[in-house]
C-alpha cells in the first residue's frame, strides 16, 4: 500500500503543490581575442560569485531584448545585436530577501560583444573579467551553466 502511495505522490500529488519555476534571461557575453573565445563574467551584487548577465523579463521586450538590457547594465556591454533564439537553459535556486529560496529557469542568449563602456548602472556593484570558456566553466556554480560554456 505505502508503495501505491509513493507512487501516486511522486506522479500526482507532488507536482500539484509545486510552484512552477520562474523566468530569467541572460546574457553569454563572449569575444574572440588572439584566437580564445572569452567569456565575460561579472559578479553577484549579493554573495559576489561569478556569473553571466541576467535578469527578469522586462514588460514591452522580448527574451533576447532583456538579456541585452541586462548585459547593458550589468556589465557595460554597448553597440552589440543579440541572438534573438536561446542557447541553451539551466536552472538554479534564487534565494529571497526572506530567506526562502525559489527555482529559476534562465534562457541564455548567445551576445558577441562590440564595446564596452566603463560607465553603466552598476558599475559600482560589479566586477567584471573576460576569461576562457573553459575557465568560466569553473568559475561559474551552476552545472548546466557549466555545460552550456565548455560546449561554447
Amino acid at each position: 500500500m505505502s508503495r501505491l502511495f509513493n507512487a501516486l505522490w511522486e506522479s500526482i500529488l507532488s507536482p500539484m503543490f509545486q510552484r512552477p519555476k520562474r523566468l530569467q534571461v541572460a546574457a553569454l557575453c563572449h569575444r574572440e581575442r588572439a584566437g580564445v573565445r572569452e567569456v565575460l563574467l561579472v559578479t553577484s551584487r549579493d554573495t559576489g560569485r561569478w556569473i553571466i548577465p541576467k535578469g527578469w523579463p522586462m514588460r514591452g521586450k522580448n527574451g533576447a531584448e532583456s538579456a541585452l538590457q541586462e548585459a547593458w547594465e550589468e556589465a557595460g556591454v554597448t553597440q552589440s545585436i543579440v541572438n534573438p533564439q536561446p542557447i541553451g537553459s539551466y536552472t538554479y535556486a534564487k534565494r529571497k530577501a526572506s530567506g526562502l529560496s525559489v527555482p529559476v529557469r534562465t534562457l541564455v542568449y548567445d551576445l558577441p560583444v562590440k564595446t564596452l563602456s566603463d560607465d553603466f548602472p552598476e558599475a559600482l556593484e560589479r566586477t567584471r573579467k573576460w576569461v576562457p570558456a573553459a575557465q568560466a566553466a569553473e568559475m561559474v556554480n551552476e552545472t548546466a551553466l557549466k555545460a552550456i560554456l565548455r560546449q561554447f
